[in-house]
């Protein structure tokens, strides 16, 4: 209980950890909302299309994203960055043509990705959903990415103006048109194509939306000329934004294989029964991550405003409190699902997605050291140290593809789940060492006469 009260206390006393917590709570919200809903879907796509289905589903969602995560830049991140760093210098011009070139930038990556992805499909159908003949809803799920042209950048415009309510509306938004698309497919039985097409409705919506959003924002801080202003307004700044955003595209190319295409090597190595059963594991894992998952969004900005003004306490009061929650959440979640987990898979997907129990387990040991210290990555992307960032994620990439392909086909789904557990532990661990490190040594050359 004095616990409870002395966190209160830091909390009314405490500026920024006060405006974390509360745009992390219009997520918050949203995101419970969101996830409510999304068992829905969950529940009603795997009964709809049984295990092997829900495999091919997750399959042909993740290839989706995979492909569209290897050209991205992460515009979002560059933006949170250099633009509030011009934004807190008061400097217009330099805030709207940071904005206006990663705009550029993004639908550039995004008209590579659906070709990559158009030119792709016939592989993806063939090694990943096990039937050539779905090649063409590869391509329709795909068209996600055109409609997310510009939504990295928009979503980091929105984070750093702190437009988390509106942010936090159209998630709903998105989940509420994806379940009145997924309930009619039900009814007509429409099978996975019905399915697909109802997660495409509700990211349309989504990406439509953030942009609209973002382009009112940027008119309403730098006018309406904003999208005139000439790009040599940052010629100074192109190596460090070259720098910036090529070490964020290969951190997240790293992530692609160590993090993102779990459901990938899954469906390379094994059945779409086992896919099936690993997709299942991951979305009960992931509602540990209800209350956690916005706070690297809320965080982000604020730590990028502490570093530019050198606000090293600050940093450290964000994240050790920010740890306390999110650590002390996920455990009490995490120990909740290990117990309800088999009578709630059994009562809501069915018995024949029990076998999913022990991969679920796996995830949530590796979930509770990630949410507890998920500043670790935005961290290190506040202290100008993405190369950082990228060399541990290839050192824990290289270890993940190892384990996977000796373990895949020895255990089966269950050895993707035990080496994305076995990678959080790596990277996050090394990447809070390293954050403390650098801020350690800027305090010292601070204090120095």
């Amino acid at each position: 209980m004095k616990f409870l009260q002395n966190l209160a206390a830091h909390w009314k006393d405490n500026v920024l950890l006060r405006r974390i917590l509360r745009n992390s709570g219009y997520l918050f919200s949203s995101n419970t909302v969101t996830m409510g809903l999304s068992m829905v879907q969950s529940i009603l796509a795997a009964r709809l299309l049984g295990v092997a289905g829900f495999g091919v589903l997750g399959a042909i969602v993740t290839f989706t994203t995979v492909v569209n995560k290897f050209t991205s830049f992460r515009m979002g991140e560059l933006v949170i960055k250099f633009v509030g760093h011009h934004h807190e210098a008061h400097d217009r011009d330099r805030s709207a043509a940071i904005f206006r070139l990663a705009l550029l930038t993004e639908v550039c990556a995004s008209l590579l990705a659906f070709g990559l992805l158009c030119l792709l499909a016939p592989l993806g159908a063939r090694y990943f959903s096990k039937d050539e003949t779905l090649a063409p809803w590869f391509i329709v799920y795909g068209l996600t990415v055109l409609a997310n042209l510009v939504a990295e950048s928009s979503t980091g415009l929105l984070q750093l103006f702190d437009r988390f309510r509106r942010m936090a509306f159209l998630s709903i938004l998105q989940a509420l048109v994806t379940l009145a698309f997924i309930l009619a497919a039900y009814w007509m039985e429409t099978g996975l194509l019905g399915i697909l097409v109802a997660y495409l409705a509700g990211k349309v919506t989504n990406a439509l939306g953030l942009t609209v959003a973002a382009l009112r924002e940027a008119k309403r801080r730098w006018g309406s000329g904003w999208l005139r202003v000439p790009l040599a307004a940052v010629r100074s700044e192109r190596r460090d934004l070259l720098n910036f955003a090529v070490s964020t595209n290969l951190s997240s190319s790293l992530s692609l294989v160590n993090k993102d295409s779990e459901l990938l090597w899954v469906s390379f190595f094994c059945t779409p029964v086992q896919t099936g059963y690993y997709k299942l594991a991951l979305a009960l894992a992931n509602l540990v991550q209800i209350p956690v998952a916005p706070l690297p969004q809320a965080t982000y900005p604020e730590l990028s405003r502490a570093v530019a003004r050198k606000g090293w306490q600050d940093i450290r009061y964000i994240l050790r409190q920010g740890s306390l929650l999110a650590g002390g959440f996920t455990l009490a979640a995490a120990v909740g699902l290990a117990v309800l987990g088999r009578p709630l898979i059994s009562l809501f997907y069915g018995a024949e997605f029990l076998p999913g129990y022990p991969g679920l387990l796996a995830l949530l040991a590796g979930y509770l050291v990630a949410n507890t210290f998920y500043w670790a990555r935005t961290a290190l992307l506040s202290l100008n140290l993405p190369h950082i960032a990228t060399r541990i994620n290839l050192l824990v990439t290289t270890l993940k593809v190892a384990g996977v392909v000796i373990l895949l086909p020895l255990i089966g789904y269950l050895g993707s789940a035990v080496m994305l557990a076995a990678g959080y532990f790596v990277g996050i661990g090394l990447s809070v060492m390293a954050v403390f490190r650098r801020i350690g040594r800027l305090e010292s050359l601070e204090a120095q006469p």
